[in-house]
């Protein structure tokens, strides 16, 4: 089912490119993998995430990526559908599987990650299976950098770009290092900072400048500021639960978080970016506002304060209205 540019409630369409996967997560916390009793499975992916976080907010989400025709991966597409997501730009690779990640948070607070793909389905998506009206028809075009690790994949990211920008699409790019998939740091380096121009809107967390900027101080705004291009239309650097920081080209500044008792931070970062990108796509000019702006980061700081009360990153992300209620309690 193929959603019009404005979905709805009349909001423009935020699609979303790259990995949808399996997450599974021990059923105990604090412990390594390997001492892992047993396993929990859960739906995963950045790009996804953010698809589905738009959705629950009540905007207009679709999703572009590559899983195995397999039950993971039809229980993916199913997942999706469930959650008002447009499926229709999902493909399926008979050949391949959908990807698995071992996830597991160390008593130490460290995530482990432990990844299943050689290659999985995501990293076969072709250009040729692009669906480019869904592409065209966006408003708002947002995708990381998991998408480049590997061929056929990366040129289906790099021509998806291409057809967002020629169409005026807005380009969004949560880079979302996973150091472990890269062939080496330089590898990561390159190719993040390949397509770093292109962007309208980029969202980084502290240790992703510190990365990029190979060790540089991520507190510092002339250290953020080196990663600020010309056409760059937002920066924001997100700091967990102390909130973010943003930069546009007329103003800077920082909005505090929304202090929350945290049960499971995974998918906080993408109901971060749901949460911003649900506001820009309702007004793209939102960033030459500064106190709209501001408004629009604390409801994004907000989106990911729900989400860390809560086990799982798509059952985690919130709605609407479980956003204006903690909004609502931390102004009281």
């Amino acid at each position: 089912m193929a959603l019009d540019t404005n979905g709805k409630n009349g909001s423009p369409l935020v699609v979303c490119f790259g990995e949808m996967l399996i997450d599974f997560v021990p059923t105990v916390g604090g412990v390594s993998l390997a001492e892992a009793p047993a396993f929990a499975k859960a739906p995963g992916g950045a790009p996804a995430n953010v698809a589905v976080g738009v959705s629950k907010l009540g905007g207009s989400s679709a999703f572009i990526g590559k899983v195995g025709k397999d039950e993971f991966g039809f229980m993916l597409a199913d997942i999706l559908k469930q959650n008002n997501v447009d499926n229709s730009g999902m493909r399926f690779d008979p050949t391949a599987r959908t990807m698995l990640a071992f996830i597991t948070l160390r008593d130490d607070g460290e995530r482990e990650f432990l990844f299943y793909r050689n290659p999985s389905a995501d990293m076969l998506l072709h250009e040729s299976e692009l669906d480019k009206d869904l592409i065209e028809k966006a408003g708002i075009f947002h995708y990381g950098s998991i998408s480049l690790i590997d061929e056929p994949c990366k040129s289906a990211h790099l021509t998806a770009m291409k057809i967002a920008k020629k169409a005026g699409v807005f380009l969004s790019y949560d880079p979302n290092l996973r150091k472990q998939l890269w062939p080496s740091e330089e590898a990561a380096r390159e190719a993040i900072m390949s397509i770093w121009n292109q962007a309208d809107m980029i969202k980084v967390s502290e240790d992703e400048i510190a990365f990029l900027t190979e060790g540089e101080d991520p507190y510092d705004d002339n250290v953020v500021m080196k990663l600020y291009h010309p056409n760059l239309k937002l920066l924001i650097v997100t700091e967990g639960s102390a909130g973010c920081r943003y930069y546009t080209q007329a103003f800077k500044g920082r909005v505090g978080g929304v202090k929350v008792k945290p049960v499971d931070t995974t998918g906080a970062g993408d109901a971060f970016v749901g949460g911003i990108l649900s506001s820009l796509a309702s007004d793209l000019s939102l960033f030459k506002d500064e106190k709209r702006l501001v408004e629009a980061l604390r409801f994004a700081n907000a989106c990911g304060a729900v989400t860390v009360t809560k086990r799982g990153a798509i059952p985690g992300l919130p709605t609407r209205d479980e956003v204006l209620q903690i909004l609502d309690q931390s102004s009281t």
